[in-house]
């Protein structure tokens, strides 16, 4: 039965304690323990990586009774490490006792929480007389005016002391000690060495030591796992910290007898300072979610501040709805390398970028047998190389072998490395993950927003590798020459997908556009509102003229408008569809030439508001052939009603206008009443006027108010007949 721990959600239960001083730990049972053994080592067995920013570490090995494991952590990876590293102890009889590790206290203070302060760069004294009262061992040197050997006693404490010299008399530091026979003592630079008898004391000086070790790399921090238990044991420890993400490249191999064949590299790297030897490794394609949370800071919660009872109410409750349901510089290649009669299998090794340092003569990365873990690959030892016109052969479909097993995982899909991998540290690999023959046709592809008059060389594959492809690039090889390069985003197994590498100069491709044309089909009235439905026509033709010697298949990419509302008329099915494109496929023979159109339409609503403002829209529908005798009948009939509203608003109109004229007369009269005198003959005259013109007014504005009452009441009968009006 294993003994396991998940460090972070226990840690309050197991004693997980940051800083814990010395090798004292808590144990599950809250006893003080004290790790008198040194500390043992767990090598790294295992490694897997994941497309997310992340990778999984297993460190196994055996211990003996019980025992520490220190491991060392950049910073910022401890908050990682509390959130998701996993111990287990598979002995019956062993536990996970505790984890501890530095916390963020200045060195200064965590060295003084030790037996033995060492902060300051203390002196030999300096330290000894910390110990005053500890049982001690010393060993005197041969020189020494004090008979040679060793002492056993108690440190009483450090003086210094004149001493006659040979011309004078100097201070030197002593040590008085209490031993069997009595008081001693001896001069400290008589002292050979010193040891404690007490094994606590000599465990704190050792751990200051070894945290005053760790200090010098600011960027570290210490891991201490402790394992409880009797006897010799297996152990592990996982855990997921950030990796950079595994990556890969493709080789593609075509020729006119063979089926293409894809060879897949992984790129994987080390950026760690600790070389992985012999690690069994696995290469995840997916994207889990991976996140970063705060859990080595001290973290401190807002308390909410409560009134007395007596003072406050209660404070009203809410709820929450339910919601269920590298860049690569120098590179060796080794395609087969050998150690006695062993094969070792194929790799590339290359320089790290970050760090700039060169890869080494002797690479060791692949290790096919686990009974050689110290086989080397010689870089540019010539084996396996195949020449060219330029100096290369091209590719050996059978001269690297796929390193990899690949296999579905749930929801991902795992390659894992046939063999146990060796990468230095800050190194970077490339494996062979992928050889395989593949089903692929032929094509050229034609994109008028890729490449206007040309087509691309292209390959419709299937993945029949029966591996998920993850995305990279490909390099595309035509027999032993190198053809272009290409990208492929995921592939899943047996899934079809088009590659395109070069410019097919052979193939020659004019689109034109139509004029188009646009043709009312309906007109519908429905209570005053006209809804008219219009057909868009659009159509594309495609001249092309295949002038290679050799037949070619089109493929022509047409824009996919079906979120407009197209659809195809007198045109052929495409063989494939995508969100962004159709696709039409169109055999050439070698010198001929053919035109492809396509037609595509779509109709568009209209609606159009009978409204007494203006007939020009009546005239309009009713100069429509499309519209029926029925709608026209209706709508001459409101022509006829306009009229009478109209007829009745021009008389309304010209009473207002002599309304208008008559008040400027007046106004002009009264101004000459009070330029002339009363005694003028003229001045009666325009007494007169101006009193006809009074009762002229009154029978304007009596005939006014009538018109005003019929002007309303044609008005509202013709906009009550235009919201009549249906067909």
């Amino acid at each position: 039965m294993n003994k396991w721990l998940l460090a972070a959600p226990v840690a309050g239960a197991l004693g997980i304690a940051a800083g814990v001083g010395a090798d004292k730990y808590l144990s599950a049972a809250g006893e003080a323990k004290q790790d008198l053994k040194p500390a043992t080592t767990l090598p790294l067995t295992r490694v897997v990586l994941f497309n997310s920013g992340v990778g999984y570490f297993s460190r196994s090995g055996e211990v003996d009774g019980d025992a520490r494991v220190d491991l060392t952590f950049p910073e910022a990876d401890v908050n990682d490490l509390l959130k998701s590293m996993v111990l287990e102890d598979f002995s019956k009889t062993g536990r996970v006792s505790a984890v501890s590790y530095d916390s963020r206290e200045p060195i200064a203070r965590t060295l003084s929480s030790f037996a033995i302060n060492l902060n300051g760069n203390p002196t030999f004294a300096g330290i000894v007389s910390q110990m005053r009262g500890e049982r001690i061992e010393v060993a005197i040197s041969a020189t020494a005016a004090n008979q040679p050997g060793k002492l056993t006693g108690t440190i009483v404490g450090v003086e210094r002391q004149r001493v006659p010299a040979s011309t004078a008399t100097v201070e030197v530091e002593v040590l008085n000690m209490w031993c069997a026979e009595g008081m001693r003592a001896v001069k400290l630079s008589d002292i050979q060495s010193l040891r404690f008898s007490n094994p606590i004391i000599e465990s704190e000086f050792r751990r200051a030591l070894e945290v005053l070790a760790q200090s010098h790399d600011n960027q570290k921090k210490a891991i201490q796992l402790h394992f409880a238990g009797e006897g010799k044991r297996k152990v592990q420890v996982g855990y997921v910290i950030e990796a950079p993400i595994w990556k890969t490249s493709y080789r593609l191999l075509m020729n006119e007898k063979d089926k293409p064949y894809l060879q897949g590299w992984a790129v994987v790297e080390n950026p760690t300072d600790e070389d992985w030897n012999g690690v069994k490794m696995a290469l995840v394609s997916g994207r889990p979610i991976s996140f970063k949370m705060d859990l080595y800071n001290p973290l401190y919660v807002d308390r909410p501040t409560v009134e007395p009872e007596l003072f406050a109410s209660l404070r009203p409750v809410t709820y929450r709805g339910d919601m269920s349901g590298r860049q690569v510089l120098n590179f060796s290649v080794g395609l087969f390398g050998s150690k006695g009669d062993e094969k070792v299998g194929p790799l590339v090794t290359m320089d790290d970028p970050v760090s700039g340092r060169s890869g080494a003569t002797k690479t060791r990365l692949i290790n096919p047998s686990q009974n050689a873990p110290d086989s080397t690959i010689m870089g540019g030892s010539g084996q396996g190389k195949v020449t060219n016109e330029w100096g290369l052969r091209g590719i050996d479909r059978h001269a690297v072998a796929s390193a990899a097993t690949a296999a579905a995982l749930g929801d991902f899909f795992q390659y894992t490395i046939d063999h146990p991998v060796t990468l230095p540290r800050q190194k970077s690999a490339l494996l062979p993950i992928v050889g395989k023959e593949i089903e692929g046709t032929r094509v050229s592809i034609y994109n008028a927003n890729v490449q206007a008059k040309h087509p691309l060389l292209g390959l419709r594959f299937k993945n029949t590798s029966g591996a998920h492809l993850n995305q990279g690039p490909i390099t595309v090889f035509e027999g032993s020459v190198y053809a272009g390069d290409t990208r492929v985003l995921d592939v899943q197994p047996n899934e079809e997908r088009l590659l395109s590498y070069a410019i097919d100069l052979g193939t020659e491709v004019d689109p034109k556009a139509g004029a188009g044309a646009q043709k009312i089909t309906s007109i519908k009235a429905v209570k005053g509102i006209v809804t008219t439905q219009t057909k868009v026509t659009e159509e594309t033709t495609y001249k092309v003229v295949n002038r290679s010697q050799t037949d070619r298949t089109l493929l022509i990419e047409h824009p996919n408008r079906t979120a407009q509302q197209f659809k195809f008329v007198d045109t052929p099915k495409p063989v494939e569809d995508t969100p962004e494109v159709f696709r039409f496929q169109h055999a050439l023979t070698a010198g001929e030439a053919k035109s492809f159109t396509v037609k595509e339409e779509k109709d568009i609503g209209h609606t159009l508001t009978l409204t007494s403002n203006s007939d020009d829209l009546i005239h309009y529908v009713v100069n429509l052939t499309e519209a029926s005798p029925n709608l026209k009948r209706q709508l001459l009939e409101a022509l006829q009603v306009k009229k009478q509203w109209d007829a009745t608003l021009r008389e309304l109109n010209q009473v207002a206008t002599d309304l208008q004229r008559l008040s400027t007369d007046q106004d002009r009269i009264r101004k000459n009443l009070r330029e002339t005198p009363k005694e003028a003959e003229v001045y009666a005259t325009y007494l007169k006027k101006l009193s006809d013109q009074e009762k002229e007014i009154d029978a304007l504005t009596a005939k006014q108010k009538a018109l005003m009452a019929d002007e309303f009441k044609a008005h509202k009968k013709y906009e009550d007949f235009l919201t009549n009006i249906n067909d």
